[in-house]
């Protein structure tokens, strides 16, 4: 099948201007911006290996984000008990923010900032992210994946709907909670007979096409859910700020 790509692997781009440009779900893995200017630019995802000037970027941006949130340290335990208490966290912070989320009127709750998910599709990508990587990669059920989960937006709505997952679904915010709710308590059912020798286990993903796919350790299905709880709250929380900048809730309904 020919390489559909605008660049295919191996080309050198010259003079490119992506200046003002947003780059959303790109693939820079394994390429080389030489000669670049990032004046002002702004990186969210997954920088492992990111070399800038010679400097490997990843260590430096993980350090500073412990100094600011030292909760952060937590996510990467590699004992069960520590690992229990770091979920016990992540429930304890989410607790917090969709308090805070629900205190809104529900239709701000299905509202985009600048284009990104809104809170009820950030619950909903996590409980997807909770079917793959507890369900399907340490249970190793086929397809696990709830309706109304959310995959990532590089999915596509036809793999989507081959593994079970509605892309046009739109369901209540009651909804939302309830299968938010049903997934948080699978992990720590998971965590609460996963003994310290299991965590080393490689465990086998079914082969039909789900997602994940081959081969991880049950650790490392931990650690992803942990990141992903993590950075999507940090997310809706950002957003919550501009949604709701005073904190005040449903009570900016009831004035006027």
């Amino acid at each position: 099948m020919p390489d559909e790509r605008t660049f295919p692997a191996g080309t050198r781009v010259d003079d490119l201007d992506l200046s003002g440009v947003r780059l959303h779900g790109t693939n820079l893995e394994g390429a080389r911006l030489t000669e670049t200017y990032l004046s002002g630019a702004s990186i969210t995802g997954d920088i492992e290996g990111l070399r800038v000037n010679g400097v490997e970027i990843e260590p430096l941006v993980r350090a500073e984000l412990v100094r600011r949130h030292p909760e952060l340290a937590m996510l990467r335990a590699s004992d069960i008990g520590a690992l229990r208490e770091a979920w016990s966290m992540l429930e304890g912070l989410w607790t917090e923010t969709t308090a805070r989320a629900t205190r809104l009127p529900e239709g701000l709750l299905s509202e985009r900032v600048d284009g990104e998910w809104s809170f009820l599709e950030t619950l909903r990508h996590l409980v997807f992210a909770t079917d793959c990587w507890v369900a399907r990669g340490i249970h190793g059920e086929p397809r696990p994946y709830h309706v109304w989960g959310l995959p990532w937006s590089g999915a596509g709505t036809e793999w989507a709907r081959e593994v079970g997952v509605d892309p046009d679904a739109n369901p209540t915010l009651d909804q939302v909670l309830e299968m938010r709710e049903d997934r948080q308590a699978s992990v720590r059912a998971t965590l609460d007979v996963l003994t310290d020798a299991e965590l080393g286990e490689v465990r086998r993903a079914p082969d039909d096409g789900g997602h994940p796919s081959g081969e991880h350790t049950v650790l490392h299905c931990l650690h992803v859910v942990f990141n992903e709880e993590w950075h999507h709250r940090r997310y809706a929380v950002r957003d919550l700020d501009v949604l709701d900048p005073d904190g005040r809730g449903r009570q900016i309904a009831g004035e006027g």
